[in-house]
């Protein structure tokens, strides 16, 4: 259901998640629609700056030798088949990239609150809401969140800033997180942007336990509800 928000100035931090080279240059990897997502994030990261909210950047880059991992999938040279470190792709792009201010999190696990994790950070400077973008919403970002919220923080999700591999697998991503935000809130990059700039903003948020039992035919005119 859809509610009204405001957000405390100074309770709030965001998290860029991912937002690198390979989901626009490695065929393999190719994030549907990224253009567009990253355009979202730069409009976010202006809001953000413009407030001085403390902003978080994901960088996950897999290290096999410093971290083995029995299932991974590899190439034929042992490496990683995805963000290996060395490879010049898992830059994060230039045009969402953290300016000097902010911190860099270089991650070796989906989750951004793995070993790397800034919850000591956030809590140091009572934040209690997270603003989340970036890629992908059932990977990466999904391990972020629950992790979030397992952790004491508020989650606002912006779910056009968010992207996966296809629409389908976004936008499921999405709804499966909205039915577990518990304390949070799914929004667009524009309600985002004027919640940032302290303003009200009409919001999607939890009420009960798993509402949105959608279908194949009905997933994404239930996304574009949130």
């Amino acid at each position: 259901m859809k509610r009204p928000l405001a957000l405390s100035r100074g309770k709030v931090a965001a998290m860029f998640i991912d937002l690198q080279e390979e989901h626009r240059r490695d065929k393999r990897y190719l994030v549907d629609g990224y253009e567009a997502i990253l355009a979202n994030v730069a409009r976010l990261q202006k809001v953000v700056r413009r407030n001085g909210v403390p902003a978080f950047h994901c960088a996950y880059i897999v290290d096999l030798e410093a971290h083995a991992r029995p299932f991974h999938p590899v190439e034929a040279n042992g490496k990683s088949a995805f963000s290996a470190k060395g490879d010049p792709l898992t830059a994060i792009c230039a045009e969402v990239g953290p300016d000097s201010s902010e911190t860099l999190i270089i991650k070796n696990e989906a989750s951004a609150f793995g070993l790397s994790s800034p919850i000591d950070a956030l809590r140091a400077s009572g934040i209690e809401w997270l603003v989340v973008a970036g890629v992908w919403t059932e990977a990466c970002v999904d391990a972020t969140v629950k992790d979030a919220i397992n952790l004491g923080l508020r989650v606002l999700l912006v779910k056009d800033a968010c992207g996966s591999g296809q629409a389908a697998m976004h936008q499921t991503g999405i709804l499966n997180l909205a039915n577990r935000l518990y304390g949070g809130a799914v929004v667009d990059t524009d309600a985002a942007c004027r919640l940032l700039d302290g303003e009200t903003a009409a919001a999607w948020q939890l009420e009960g336990s798993v509402p949105l039992r959608y279908t194949f035919a009905n997933a994404s005119e239930l996304y574009g509800e949130l």
